[in-house]
């Protein structure tokens, strides 16, 4: 009969929930890892600050050694290991894009690369950090259709912009998909397809950081400023960080420097920009909690179905409001609005208040649709939870936004 854990592992196990630590795995010694890091030191680059963990709520990231200091160089990445436009013009897709009219876009070249070297699979050099890439991605244009729908508006209407831009993206690439026949055995069709290119274009649009690369003849005029950071791109984002991240035209290195310390063993984060939860859904396929840049979006039609309808200036109002950008508005914007005169400000108030409250019920009636859903399609449970997130967060925004506005109110009574 096994015996039952006495005092001794009762105490240990409530030590281990109570230490923030114990939810932390190491993940350098898995074998993926241990090949890119071989693969890194053979390209110059060996870590002495950072080694990859995964994290509650986070994922996969980059763990801290040692004590970081504000101001200290954290990371920095040889220009061999990077991944741009140079790489590919370099390789043996070079002389296609050189030949081909009109010049593909920087995006193209580098999405085709990525395509072909994870077709060719143990034969790529590139395959200890293809490893390490998503196999899927959760941005919107990767979501089930079913999902897409349970977006907030604004929101939905982008996600299927950007479908039609990634599908546009394929069709239009095509032609120069089947000029590289020449170079694989197996029908290209195959090769670039809508899911493989759809991946290249989300591991690009997701991982890629900014370094502007000069133009040149065989490219599109598009800006050329996509550049994959293996290693480097395991750092996950938080708005409450700040770093300095640039390429370094004298050491040829992509070099990250903290502007906040950070503890020993805690998760080493990187700032993408002070954005919304919807640009990062949108364009990052994550939605962080808590975020001080948050906010509810009110769409026109909202606006205008709430506001007098008594009022002969109401074309007008809305058109101001258009030019000066606060249509689609946040909650921060109405609610730090200027007082002109106590009447206004009241109706102000309660229009704001019954929007709020709109979308309070809104908000409850989605997250009921989705926790229903939940239950009945295990398959869609990771793209669902991601959305249950975001409305969640919008959630928290409405309810002090309504504590706020009642309070507000109670000036006029």
């Amino acid at each position: 009969m096994k015996k039952r854990g006495g005092r001794t592992s009762r105490i240990r196990r409530r030590k281990l929930l109570r230490n923030p630590e114990s939810s932390r795995v190491n993940e350098s010694y898995k074998p993926e890892f241990i090949e890119l890091k071989k693969w890194l030191k053979d390209r110059k680059f060996e870590d002495a600050n950072l080694i990859p963990a995964r994290f509650p709520g986070t994922g996969r990231g980059l763990m801290s050694k040692t004590s970081l200091q504000a101001g200290q160089m954290i990371i920095s990445l040889p220009e061999s290991c990077l991944l741009t436009t140079d790489t590919v013009i370099r390789s043996y897709l070079g002389a296609y894009i050189a030949k081909w009219q009109p010049p593909p876009s920087p995006l193209l070249a580098l999405c085709a690369f990525l395509v072909s070297e994870k077709h060719a699979g143990n034969q790529s050099p590139w395959k200890p950090y293809l490893e390490v890439l998503p196999e899927a991605y959760t941005c919107p244009v990767c979501l089930e259709p079913e999902v897409v729908n349970l977006l907030p508006r604004p929101l939905k209407a982008k996600a299927r912009e950007q479908r039609t831009h990634v599908r546009e993206f394929f069709t239009s690439s095509r032609g120069f998909f089947s000029s590289l026949q020449p170079l694989f055995s197996q029908a290209v069709e195959s090769i670039f397809s809508h899911s493989a290119l759809l991946w290249a274009w989300c591991t690009v649009n997701t991982r890629a950081v900014y370094m502007k690369r000069p133009p040149r003849p065989c490219l599109s005029a598009e800006p050329d400023t996509y550049a994959l950071a293996p290693y480097l791109d395991l750092l996950n984002h938080s708005p409450r960080v700040q770093v300095k991240a640039a390429f370094n035209e004298e050491t040829r290195c992509y070099e990250i420097r903290t502007a906040t310390s950070c503890r020993k063993h805690e998760e080493v984060f990187i700032c993408y920009g002070p954005h919304d939860n919807h640009r990062l859904l949108l364009e990052y396929g994550f939605v962080p909690v808590r975020n001080p840049h948050a906010c509810v979006y009110v769409s026109e039609d909202t606006l205008v179905k709430y506001l007098p309808s008594t009022d002969k200036q109401m074309n007008k109002k809305i058109s101001i409001l258009k030019d000066h950008d606060f249509i689609d508005t946040c909650w921060k914007k109405v609610l730090l609005g200027e007082i002109i005169s106590d009447t206004n400000e009241k109706t102000s108030l309660d229009i704001a208040q019954k929007i709020c409250h709109y979308f309070i019920e809104e908000t409850n009636a989605v997250l009921q649709k989705v926790s229903h859903m939940k239950d009945e399609e295990s398959a869609l449970i990771n793209q669902l939870t991601l959305v249950e997130t975001l409305w969640t967060e919008e959630l928290k925004i409405l309810q002090a936004s309504a504590e706020i506005l009642s309070s507000l109110q109670t000036a006029f009574t």
